[in-house]
């Protein structure tokens, strides 16, 4: 099966600084699967950040996989913005 080039993506990361070392993906999907995760996260007040150069990095990864080193600086600052937008809310 083709995959459509416009077809959305979403990945979901989970970081529990007090028990692990890094984030880790917790849910991804194309479609119909991205558009569940987006409308959970809505649902449920979670930040969204649009960043498709790093969904498609993050796309490797398994489910309940750590994110690699490199990631950690462009997911720091996400984490860190989303933070932020939680705080002043």
């Amino acid at each position: 099966m083709k995959q459509n080039q416009n077809e959305k993506k979403a990945i979901a990361l989970k970081y529990e600084n007090e028990k692990e070392h890094a984030p880790k993906v917790i849910a991804k999907g194309n479609g119909l699967v991205a558009k569940e995760i987006l409308d959970t996260a809505e649902k449920h007040e979670i930040q969204i950040h649009e960043n498709p150069a790093l969904v498609e990095l993050l796309d490797s990864l398994e489910i309940h996989q750590q994110i690699p080193e490199e990631l950690y600086e462009a997911v720091a600052e996400i984490f860190a913005f989303i933070y932020k937008l939680d705080k002043d809310l």
